[in-house]
């Protein structure tokens, strides 16, 4: 792989504060996410504890993980969000009913169980707006929706898309969007593409290249992503069309250097058809793909093997027009030293770079995307003087 050097970046001088980079006010939540915080299907939870620009999380239930920090329990590094072992416990903890309470997790049913119907009912009692990411759209349940009413809440079913009248169809104006698209795909579901996503947007911002993220998902939309949608909801004749208008919307909006996609489930995963409509919606210059070498088989199917590296960067290329620019590593299942052998060895086999976004600097990811788009450099260059 070609050897890259890149100009050192100073502190940046004060810049103006556009109105889209203003932090908005964060509404107070507590996290239910039972006997599943820290593993995939607690991926809602996982992700909102390392990053969350719309809520301010006071604490997580999980009474397995009880005591512990949320921060401590992910990645070994305090947040001082605690672990709960129930609603009442938080309810202490966070000084009394906070604005909302956010279904943490992501079971493939996408359904909830008659115990948590129990406890979010219970919140909605206590005056607590309810965030729910699942399939079961709690808005359409009498119940819930009488709950709501008589307590004066608003129940947010992230998943929930418009009226089909109102849906977008592809359309091809995604060749009008002039900067690079790049979207961040995987070998599997819940391995990362929207952590790693995060770190990327945010670590070409901080190196003065203007970049914007379009989720794709439940979660991100949770964490306040501005552009997105969640693409798993929405009738397969509009999936392509509501993607490209999202990212239309987010080039229009913003006038970015480069927009990074989210991807969701992984092309060769029998089970899901989103990363074939981000393809398809986004038409992406790049993509930087998201594998876990020490996971035997897919999340949720112990009868799917895992696919290699190399022939998801295959098909992902025989079925789009773009290019596997880069691979960013899970490394879960992995000590310190297999994630530095698995990054010299793909490097070695794809010749492309590769970088693991939670334990290696975050730079890592900029020269990826650099070495990729040398039009960029400039920005780099002009932050640097």
């Amino acid at each position: 792989m070609p050897v890259v050097t890149f100009p050192k970046i100073k502190p940046k001088a004060k810049q103006t504060v556009l109105a889209h980079d203003k932090p908005r006010q964060q509404q107070t939540a507590i996290i239910y996410c039972e006997g599943n915080f820290g593993r995939i299907d607690g991926k809602t939870a996982n992700g909102l504890v390392r990053h969350s620009e719309k809520y301010k999380i006071l604490a997580v239930i999980d009474s397995t993980k009880a005591g512990q920090d949320c921060g401590m329990a992910l990645d070994d590094i305090p947040n001082n969000i605690p672990v709960c072992r129930d609603l009442t416990e938080a309810l202490e903890i966070a000084g009394g009913a906070p604005d909302s309470f956010i279904y943490g997790m992501a079971p493939l049913s996408g359904m909830l169980s008659e115990h948590e119907r129990g406890i979010m009912l219970k919140a909605i009692n206590l005056g607590m707006n309810i965030v729910n990411g699942l399939h079961q759209f709690l808005n359409d349940d009498p119940e819930f929706a009488a709950a709501s009413a008589a307590n004066n809440v608003t129940i947010f079913d992230v998943r929930k898309p418009r009226d089909k009248k109102d849906l977008k169809v592809f359309s091809g104006h995604i060749n009008e969007v002039t900067c690079p698209r790049i979207a961040v795909l995987g070998t599997d579901c819940a391995i990362g593409k929207r952590t790693t996503a995060t770190i990327l947007t945010k670590a070409l911002n901080d190196h003065g290249i203007k970049a914007v993220m379009v989720g794709t998902g439940q979660t991100g939309i949770i964490q306040g992503a501005r552009y997105g949608i969640a693409i798993d909801a929405i009738a397969s004749q509009f999936c392509s069309g509501e993607m490209e208008a999202a990212v239309i919307e987010a080039f229009e909006e913003e006038n970015p250097d480069v927009i990074i996609i989210e991807g969701q489930g992984a092309l060769s995963h029998p089970a899901f058809s989103s990363s074939a409509f981000i393809l398809r919606g986004c038409c992406p210059n790049g993509v930087i793909l998201q594998h876990a070498p020490g996971r035997i088989n897919r999340c949720d199917f112990d009868n799917l093997p895992m696919p290699s590296a190399t022939s998801e960067i295959n098909l992902i290329e025989t079925f789009s027009d773009t290019k596997v620019i880069g691979l960013t590593i899970n490394h879960e299942n992995m000590t310190e030293d297999e994630i530095s052998a698995a990054i010299t060895r793909y490097e070695d086999t794809l010749d492309i770079p590769a970088t693991d976004a939670l334990t290696r600097s975050p730079y890592h990811l900029v020269e990826m995307v650099l070495l990729a788009f040398p039009a960029l450099e400039r920005k780099i260059l002009a932050a640097a003087e």
